[in-house]
């Protein structure tokens, strides 16, 4: 009788370990291919990243090319005549229109200072003296440098 049983099981056991085996491989199939998609997408993710970044180098250059060409065409024009005669009068007349300016207004500011000085009772060397600051030094000494010795420079250039 047990021996019946157990031929009955075993055989039933034998029977199903061919479908449990299988069931077990397409599982592991399944799974693996569940990675391997994963690992796709993963990879197609990376390559459209660094498509993108590609595309973002181009760009850059591309722009960097144009704003350095933008760069020398506005060097190489500046300081040539446009062939307009008030637009080219305005242009030469700007740096030393405003020069003046500042200068004018300069000097009134420390005109004005010093003759308040003189006004609240400083004598003249006094006045002279805070009129005249190590700033205003600075100032003028940059100022003179930049149109003595810009002169020098264009010498030597030419």
């Amino acid at each position: 009788m047990i021996e019946t049983l157990l031929g009955g099981l075993l055989g039933g056991a034998f029977r199903l370990a061919p479908e449990i085996l299988k069931w077990m491989d397409r599982n592991g199939e399944r799974t693996h291919e569940l990675a391997m998609q994963d690992k796709a997408l993963e990879f197609e993710k990376l390559r459209g990243a660094q498509r993108i970044g590609e595309i973002g180098a181009s760009a850059d250059a591309a722009w960097n090319t144009g704003a350095i060409d933008a760069l020398k065409e506005a060097v190489a024009t500046q300081g040539q005549r446009s062939g307009v005669r008030w637009a080219d009068a305005l242009s030469i007349s700007v740096r030393p229109v405003i020069t003046y300016w500042f200068m004018l207004l300069y000097c009134a500011a420390k005109t004005a200072a010093f003759v308040a000085a003189i006004t609240a009772g400083a004598g003249w060397g006094t006045a002279v003296l805070h009129a005249w600051t190590e700033a205003d030094q600075a100032l003028w000494a940059g100022v003179l440098n930049f149109w003595f010795l810009g002169r020098v420079f264009d010498r030597v250039r030419s």
